[in-house]
């Protein structure tokens, strides 16, 4: 049974769509994604080398043998692997592209908060746009990888991801938190990929995905080379 779309594969890694609602990790009495993953391949083991959160779609790298799983976490901890991501606020930001800079720390209910201190930061590069009245456009790229980094620099932008029940609050009658890992760029033995995932494109996207103008407005977004 094909569980996963397969987007990109070498001898050393695959790239996949990973659905929104799968986590990454071994749930509770589940089968964990690797493990399907290299079920569906035929292949001992497959390493995680990155993660999405579970309400994430989106490109998810994994590594075929132990030594491309040393290689790639080293690429993702130097930061040397762009990750570019799409997201869906129906609140305007407080500011309309910019860096979002500070400390997080745990909150309530699993949450966590940006904080105005700078001692080991989360750092966000964001730009914006408006798609139509109360729905706006977000292209996210993380220069950290730090724990729920892009919902927490949504909500204190004070634009929620669309959606997103832990953060934004009213979730009713909307099918999913709208984060989306679109883009992976990087260099790996001596070849560069640039490798992108439409969410419009994918099975069960999401029906704001799906809407004209975000369409219109991510078109647009990728016919850029850069």
């Amino acid at each position: 049974m094909r569980l996963f779309e397969i987007i990109t594969q070498t001898d050393d890694f695959i790239i996949i769509h990973k659905p929104h609602g799968i986590s990454v990790h071994k749930d509770d009495n589940d089968v964990g994604l690797t493990q399907l993953l290299a079920e569906q391949l035929g292949v001992p083991q497959v390493w995680l080398v990155h993660r999405l959160d579970k309400v994430t779609s989106g490109l998810l790298l994994l590594a075929l043998n132990e030594r491309a799983a040393a290689d790639l976490s080293a690429l993702f901890a130097e930061h040397k692997i762009q990750k570019t991501y799409l997201a869906l606020s129906n609140f305007k930001p407080k500011k309309k592209q910019g860096l979002i800079i500070g400390d997080m720390e745990k909150s309530r209910r699993g949450a966590w908060k940006l904080t105005q201190s700078l001692n080991q930061p989360a750092i966000t590069r964001f730009y914006s746009m408006s798609c139509e009245p109360n729905l706006r456009l977000f292209l996210l790229q993380p220069q950290t990888g730090k724990t729920h980094q892009l919902r927490v620099a949504m909500k204190s932008l004070g634009s929620p991801i669309l959606g997103d029940a832990l953060y934004a609050g009213k979730t009713e009658n909307i099918d999913r938190t709208y984060l989306h890992a679109y883009r992976l760029v990087f260099e790996y033995k001596g070849k560069t990929y640039d490798v992108r995932l439409l969410p419009h494109q994918i099975k069960n996207g999401g029906v704001f995905f799906e809407r004209m103008s975000v369409i219109q407005q991510i078109s647009q977004i990728d016919s850029k080379k850069t």
